[in-house]
């Protein structure tokens, strides 16, 4: 038996060496095969090339001479120059701004915000003047009439009795006055101002046929009253104490005219003040 192993491998030996090297799969049918997906196509960018500038032949790329009409044109301007006094070389051309300006700070923004909010309601350009402007005034009545007229409701925050119809003259005076003088003289609680007449077309001191007042130009007010923030009320006629009589004197430098108690007989019970146009000093009495 195992003689006859031996010779049969003997024998199937050269027939083993001989066999094709070939895999024992079978061959992929080609009638069900898949055929594999397509990858795309790189194309890659090409930079387009610029046209090349054609240069008509024999012709230079150097910038041509100036034409001789405008050589001569730029040398009489500069012989006029030089006639008239002027020197045309001198003059520089403006610097462009390299920097832009720099934005506003928080505080300059709070100022800007509260001076707009001061000056809405206001008058006269001064944001302490509250009230409108109103048209023109015209009258019949020679002489009488503003031409830029105001309605004013309060001054330097103490409040009129009745919007006063008046020029900015008068009312910049009195708003002054109130400030600087008034106020601080009540220890800053004068809250109104009785307002006794302001525009009206009518002689002086409401005389038949006497000249124009100064309150037929919008130009004057009168005070008659001073009331304070604790409801206290000092008029002109019962009150005319030492408060008031420092307070009528001081207003002298404020106006061309103030006349009072004891001054003409016409303005016992009230202040007169007016802004008139009149030449010399001012009027104080």
């Amino acid at each position: 038996m195992r003689r006859a192993l031996i010779l049969l491998l003997c024998l199937a030996g050269p027939a083993l060496a001989e066999a094709p090297k070939t895999s024992p799969r079978p061959l992929p049918n080609p009638l069900t095969a898949v055929a594999p997906a397509p990858q795309p196509t790189v194309v890659a960018e090409v930079a387009p090339v610029e046209a090349a500038v054609e240069v008509p032949a024999g012709r230079s790329l150097r910038p041509m001479p100036r034409p001789e009409a405008l050589v001569r044109r730029m040398a009489e301007l500069k012989a006029a120059s030089q006639e008239s006094g002027l020197d045309l070389s001198s003059v520089a051309a403006p610097e462009p701004e390299l920097a832009a300006a720099e934005p506003p700070t928080r505080k300059e923004r709070r100022k800007k915000k509260r001076e707009l909010a001061s000056m809405e309601g206001a008058v006269c350009g001064v944001a302490a003047i509250k009230g409108e402007p109103i048209a023109p005034i015209s009258s019949k009545v020679r002489g009488c009439g503003v031409a830029e007229a105001v309605r004013v409701t309060s001054i330097s925050g103490v409040r009129l009795s009745q919007a006063a119809t008046v020029d900015c003259s008068i009312a910049k005076s009195l708003n002054a006055w109130v400030d600087e003088v008034a106020q601080p003289a009540f220890d800053g609680k004068l809250s109104e101002l009785r307002v006794a007449a302001h525009y009206i077309c009518r002689g002086r001191n409401n005389v038949k046929g006497a000249k124009i007042s100064e309150h037929g130009k919008g130009r004057a007010i009168d005070i008659s009253a001073f009331v304070l923030t604790n409801g206290k009320i000092l008029t002109v006629q019962d009150n005319y104490n030492k408060i008031l009589r420092r307070i009528y004197k001081a207003a002298c430098p404020y106006f061309r005219t103030t006349l009072g108690p004891g001054s003409d007989g016409y303005h016992e019970d009230h202040f007169h003040f007016d802004t008139s146009a009149r030449s010399g000093g001012s009027y104080c009495r």
